[in-house]
């Protein structure tokens, strides 16, 4: 189902969130990113109803949703900690909407059966939530969001509690059960390594505002200004006089771009630092004036502090910054 906020203000202090229209793409993953205090959350409760925008209206499938309590949208939430009851078992927490809204026992059941066994938690029902893995946990409250088969279902930082192995498996399963139901996703994050794995579409906030909108690799790869450039992925920033570009005053270019060779290329330095990342290592070399450039390279390749390197990067790789914003080549 389509979700629009419309002219969305909200404000806390010194910090104001500011939407003026935005829509969230239909049976799709949608990811809203952003640094910490960025309004990632603050747009989270004010689609759920939890908080009440100062001005603005969010249009769920045609209807104003805005003045409605948070019970009757239609919208399934999973918090950061799960907010699990820890006297009840998985098979009751997950049951605890449908008593709210007074359904059959026969009704309950049925749908909680069904949820468990898409999610893959149907031999885990009797379990209290400390006997459960935080992955398992995570799933019983998904569970309890979905069981009221809500339009739009919320994730508020749902991998932060979760290990590195585990944060992977899980964001799988996010995208895999997304696909599966057809629905809505909108889910938040400030992992942008996260928020690219997962999104169909990300929502880039920076402080209160939508910085850039779009798929992950058009934000990657076409980023608008500096800050996004920086904030996701790893990037490498240099004068554009060092490269001998004109028009643009900074010059961006990403490290798997780039490539070390023994001698020549158009910037010169020493290797300070090499990081073997498996798959991959990342060497820092040290160009002029201190400045330091990462270039991603295979694992074989054999580079040693202290020792001379190249870098070569082609001219299509490079994006033009000027006054902070991004610029055609």
């Amino acid at each position: 189902m389509p979700l629009t906020l419309k002219g969305i203000r909200k404000k806390f202090g010194k910090f104001e969130l500011s939407i003026e229209e935005y829509t969230f793409l239909d049976k799709s993953y949608n990811v809203v990113l952003g640094p910490s205090g960025s309004g990632k959350t603050t747009t989270l409760r004010i689609i759920s109803g939890l908080e009440y925008p100062d001005s603005g209206r969010i249009i769920l499938d045609d209807e104003d949703i805005t003045d409605l309590p948070p019970y009757k949208r239609n919208i399934g939430l999973v918090f950061q900690n799960y907010a699990l009851y820890p006297h009840l078992t998985a098979y009751d927490n997950i049951a605890v909407p449908l008593k709210i809204k007074k359904m059959s026992r026969e009704e309950i059941d049925k749908r909680i059966r069904r949820v468990a066994q898409i999610l893959g938690i149907s031999s885990e029902l009797e379990k209290y939530p400390s006997q459960l893995s935080g992955g398992q946990q995570q799933r019983v409250a998904i569970a309890r969001a979905l069981v009221k088969e809500p339009k739009i279902l919320l994730l508020d930082e749902p991998l932060s509690n979760l290990d590195a192995k585990i944060r992977i498996e899980v964001r799988g399963f996010l995208k895999d059960l997304q696909r599966e139901l057809e629905m809505t996703v909108i889910h938040v994050t400030h992992d942008q390594e996260e928020a690219m794995a997962v999104a169909d579409n990300i929502m880039l906030l920076n402080n209160g505002r939508i910085v850039q909108s779009g798929k992950p690799t058009e934000i990657y790869r076409k980023p608008k200004d500096i800050f996004v450039f920086g904030f996701i992925g790893h990037s490498n920033m240099l004068p554009a006089e060092l490269l001998g570009v004109e028009g643009a005053e900074l010059v961006g270019f990403r490290p798997e771009d780039a490539r070390l060779v023994r001698s020549g290329g158009v910037l010169s330095g020493k290797v300070k630092r090499v990081q073997y990342l498996g798959a991959y290592k990342l060497v820092d070399v040290e160009v002029t004036n201190g400045k330091i450039v990462q270039v991603r390279v295979t694992p074989n390749e054999d580079w040693k502090e202290g020792e001379p390197a190249g870098i070569e990067i082609p001219r299509s790789s490079l994006i033009l910054f000027k006054d902070g914003v991004s610029v055609q080549a």
